[in-house]
């Protein structure tokens, strides 16, 4: 018994690096082969005429289409300095950069407020085969723009993708240190087409804690339409699965023909996908009207009227959400 018991501990410590290696080697080799189909659903999209972002979407590092998007505005705009700024990554495994970062090369800044994420990245070998900076920090509208001139960007950048789950209408207008040719917020379905809202801002906000279902955070498509508007950009469509909004500056939209300036009603989409929580956390997959009835009573800011309005004064009695599920 000794000498099993002694036999298994000698072995425990080399079999568990064995493991650590092979299961480093298949990821890996999952990596090459989702590039690899990633350049082949980019030569499928290359020449392609397009009048809705949907159909030039394809996925390879992203949640959902932004990899096919990406790719294609960036083979039509010409821009100048290839760096992207993306917020909200988490560990960055799933993210609308990687494959820009892998595929086309581009350098960039990636920041999350978790440090063990940052951490994951930082021990990445992506982190030293490409130019990427990974920061670690909590994201406000007071410090956003000292954290990217602090990592030595600014003035005319690629790409600027926002999600944070909560304040990404107060960052992105906060932001002045730099001018994106390509913006990607996400937006919250639940709101709706037409009202311009956002939830209102609080820099210590966290959408887990503000209402246990998970579902109050961030703004209307409208509202960041709205926004970009003000700040020189132009909504051209979302994602197909309804959560992120797609905008390029206005003295680049030559180059995406013919593509045109939509209004929020055009682009939006009502997502499909269900992610309410109970009160324990567990999913509940309650759907977007159930989900929407939920969240009735929490606050939100009527950007037209500058005031603070119950969830159900400004949507739920003014649209049927039903008659905006576009597919």
């Amino acid at each position: 018994m000794f000498y099993k018991t002694a036999l298994k501990n000698f072995l425990k410590k080399p079999l568990k690096k064995f493991r650590k290696f092979i299961l480093g080697d298949i990821e890996r080799k999952i990596e090459l082969i989702q590039l690899s189909l990633g350049r082949i659903e980019l030569r499928q999209i290359s020449n392609l005429e397009v009048n809705n972002l949907h159909d030039v979407e394809f996925k390879v590092f992203s949640n959902a289409g932004e990899d096919g998007i990406i790719q294609f505005l960036i083979q039509r705009i010409f821009i100048k300095n290839k760096i992207f700024i993306e917020f909200g990554v988490e560990n960055y495994t799933e993210s609308n950069t990687r494959f820009l970062l892998k595929n086309n090369n581009w350098s960039g800044l990636i920041i999350d407020g978790s440090i063990d994420n940052i951490e994951y990245i930082r021990r990445d070998s992506i982190y030293w085969q490409y130019n990427l900076k990974a920061e670690h920090a909590f994201i406000t509208a007071e410090n956003i723009n000292s954290i990217i001139q602090k990592n030595g960007i600014s003035g005319e950048i690629g790409l600027l993708s926002i999600d944070i789950d909560g304040n990404d209408f107060w960052v992105w207008k906060a932001i002045e240190c730099i001018y994106p040719c390509i913006v990607i917020c996400e937006y919250n379905s639940l709101f709706g087409p037409k009202a311009k809202v956002t939830i209102p801002y609080n820099p210590n906000f966290q959408r887990t804690k503000a209402h246990y279902s998970n579902l109050y955070f961030g703004a209307s498509l409208a509202a960041l339409e709205m926004l970009g508007k003000e700040k020189g950009y132009s909504l051209i469509g979302s994602n197909s699965i309804g959560s992120n909004g797609f905008f390029i500056r206005n003295d680049l939209l030559g180059y995406v023909r013919p593509l045109k300036p939509l209004t929020a009603e055009e682009a939006y989409v009502k997502s499909q996908f269900r992610q309410s929580r109970d009160r324990k956390g567990n999913l509940t997959f309650l759907s977007h009207e159930e989900g929407l009835k939920l969240i009735a009573d929490m606050p939100v800011l009527d950007l037209e009227r500058n005031r603070i309005f119950r969830i159900s004064e400004i949507i739920g009695r003014t649209e049927d959400t039903r008659r905006y599920n576009h597919e």
